[in-house]
């Protein structure tokens, strides 16, 4: 249920008064990860320091793209011994690769304001396909009269699939870190440049 800017339905297309170019604001959004640990719970971070680029196609939304880099330094875990482990070289490697990078390749609705974006997670020196589940949160004008769209976002993938094979064997068995991470994400962008249909 998307509004344009006068809060008008637009008739050609519910998603048609988002289209434009739009950069994502990193004081409001999050980029999250968990992810197993010893076996018995979920250990939670973030990445502090990223930005991207949406381009919106309200009339066709599969022509819409995301493009998004992430700085591997930046990740947070709340302990830094622990940060420090992830950033170096047995994890991501932050001093030879700082960036962790998303180009979108495609987007296909799933549903009521529900969409999978699929694209290329590189992460290291590999480069793999990415499957992301969105739900649109709304369109809105700030305080400070910026428009606005947000989504919510989901995604698993296995980070030995990326070469990030490091773990430690328990002696009650299983694994100190789980394979499986699941990201979350919740991005507010900012709208740059509209655009009229195509």
């Amino acid at each position: 249920m998307l509004r344009n800017r006068q809060n008008k339905i637009s008739d050609s297309s519910p998603y048609a008064a988002l289209t434009g170019t739009y950069t994502i604001d990193p004081v409001h959004s999050t980029i999250g990860f968990s992810v197993r640990h010893a076996m018995i719970s979920n250990v939670r971070g973030r990445f502090d320091a990223f930005e991207g680029l949406l381009i919106l196609d309200g009339y066709d939304p599969a022509r819409s793209e995301a493009h998004v880099s992430v700085q591997t330094q930046s990740l947070d875990t709340s302990i830094s011994a622990r940060d420090a482990h992830l950033t170096g070289p047995e994890f991501f490697d932050s001093a030879t690769f700082p960036l962790m990078t998303f180009r979108s390749t495609g987007i296909v609705p799933i549903g009521e304001d529900e969409f999978r974006l699929v694209g290329n997670l590189r992460i290291k020196d590999i480069e793999l396909p990415l499957a992301i589940n969105l739900t649109f949160g709304g369109s809105a004008q700030d305080a400070y009269g910026n428009y606005r769209v947000g989504f919510e976002g989901t995604a698993t993938l296995q980070r030995s699939d990326w070469g990030l094979t490091w773990n430690t064997a328990l002696e009650t068995g299983g694994v100190l870190v789980g394979d499986k991470v699941t990201l979350s994400l919740d991005i507010s962008a900012v709208l740059q440049e509209s655009q009229a249909a195509a």
